[in-house]
């Protein structure tokens, strides 16, 4: 019959154990209420700043050695993102932005919420209050209280925003497929502004541009295109065969044959899904995918991903940025208006005046939509203008500490087909595109273009200069 035996220890662990013991943190001189009180404070101060440590040397050292090597992993794990954010930031914004990272990051947060709790009782446990004097007895536990409340309450509040962000881009960004590669060198992104007003037969877009962003610099053009532009040609493709003439003609069958038009061309009047059955499943629309097409026929560049963006979404998002600041250069009305015979506006619940403002989400919604007294050229310039203002909003200060209602605000507010897989590159971009200043080009008027009679191989070249401008000829 065999016997077990304990494993034996090593000497040194046979040194090191009676050295610990002697110590007064595991051993003290209980009938002292002012050692007692001392060995309370440095407990409690030993747990916050070394979780772990106050097990290892006063209580169960098993437990310590785990608190202390989760301690130990999160510090790493904390200097490595510190260096990521410094060194190889696609790979911060690759974890930031992949569902299964923010998962994990969700549950290791819960997991130290839930040690922090466990050590702070524990070390409340090791400290002993019914030794303590009745002030030091009060104060340890409200501090010890503290400590966990704000320690275990700032990892579940990472925990949560980690699921938010998560939930977040799971619900505007689709799985979508691979990244596509550049265009000449440029990333271009359709951005609709939408208005769903009830009694409209569609959701026509009112507010049209492209993004081109540069795939190296990262620097931004937006190029503007007038909502009633006419005769706008296509991309190919099957809105092409219907009119290889450009969207007029005796085939078109809205009221003005306009820009904005083409969503409820294809919407509405046509088949839609017959003339792009794979939209759906790509997270478009037919309508949005016939204005992608007019979009890359008009101005020359390849067009793949788009952003629809509701316009009464539009307020909460600036409401969740905090407001933005504009300089209003001519006195507009606010509300749902409609124009009189003899020219006077009705329904009018407002104004918003000259001068520096700071805007709420509402008034910054009539600022982009106000049209009754100015003309759809100046209103094109308004909402370049907020644009460039909430893109001056979105600092990675102002969104962290908004970050839920940001969140929330884009969940509502923000339709798009650029797939998960392209946001760490994109994400890297905008960065960069903080270093550049943001150029425009306006199709209208002002700009050399007659919206009524569109010069589409003077649009083409326009935008081909702003994006590839030639180089500098050598100094002789």
């Amino acid at each position: 019959m065999s016997v077990l035996t304990p494993p034996r220890e090593s000497a040194a662990s046979r040194r090191r154990a009676p050295a610990i013991e002697a110590l007064p943190l595991r051993n003290p001189d209980t009938a002292s209420s002012a050692v007692m009180g001392r060995r309370a404070w440095w407990l409690v101060g030993m747990n916050l700043l070394v979780p772990g440590s106050a097990q290892i040397l006063a209580g169960n050292r098993r437990l310590g050695r785990f608190a202390l090597g989760a301690t130990l992993a999160l510090w790493v794990g904390v200097a490595l993102a510190v260096a990521a954010s410094l060194l190889w930031r696609p790979v911060l914004y690759t974890l930031a932005t992949n569902w299964f990272a923010l998962t994990a990051a969700q549950v290791l947060l819960i997991g130290y919420a839930v040690l922090w709790v466990v050590l702070a009782f524990d070390t409340l446990r090791l400290v002993r209050l019914v030794k303590l004097r009745p002030l030091a007895r009060i104060g340890v536990a409200m501090l010890a209280c503290a400590l966990m409340v704000a320690t275990s309450g700032s990892a579940l509040y990472a925990a949560h925003v980690s699921g938010v962000a998560r939930d977040t881009l799971g619900s505007i960004f689709g799985a979508g497929g691979p990244p596509v590669e550049p265009t000449d060198g440029y990333y271009n992104i359709l951005l609709l502004g939408a208005d769903p007003d009830k009694g409209r037969d569609s959701m026509r877009p009112d507010s049209i541009s492209v993004v081109s962003v540069n795939a190296t610099s990262g620097a931004v053009t937006i190029i503007g295109l007038p909502r009633d532009t006419v005769g706008v040609p296509f991309a190919e493709g099957p809105m092409n065969d219907l009119f290889p003439d450009g969207y007029q003609g005796s085939e078109c069958q809205t009221a003005h044959c306009g820009l904005n038009e083409i969503f409820t061309e294809v919407e509405v009047l046509r088949d839609g899904t017959e003339l792009y059955p794979d939209a759906e499943e790509q997270g478009s629309t037919p309508g949005i995918e016939a204005m992608k097409d007019a979009a890359a026929g008009y101005l020359g560049i390849a067009v793949p991903y788009y952003v629809l963006i509701d316009m009464h979404g539009f307020a909460a998002l600036v409401d969740a940025l905090g407001g933005v600041d504009i300089t209003v250069k001519e006195r507009l009305p606010m509300g749902a208006l409609s124009k009189n015979a003899d020219g006077s506006l009705s329904g009018v619940k407002g104004w918003i005046e000259k001068g520096r403002q700071h805007m709420d989400g509402e008034t910054a919604q009539w600022y982009a939509r106000s049209r009754y007294t100015t003309s759809d050229w100046d209103r094109m310039k308004r909402q370049r203008q907020l644009q460039a203002a909430i893109l001056k909003q979105f600092t990675p200060e102002n969104v962290l500490a908004r970050f839920q209602e940001v969140a929330a605000a884009g969940e509502h507010l923000v339709q798009t087909d650029i797939p998960q897989s392209m946001l760490p590159y994109l994400a890297q971009l905008a960065v960069e595109s903080k270093k550049h200043k943001i150029t425009r080009i306006e199709l209208t008027p002002e700009g050399g273009v007659d919206p009524d009679n569109p010069d589409v191989a003077f649009v083409r070249e326009l935008v081909d200069e702003a994006l590839h401008p030639p180089s500098p000829s050598p100094t002789p």
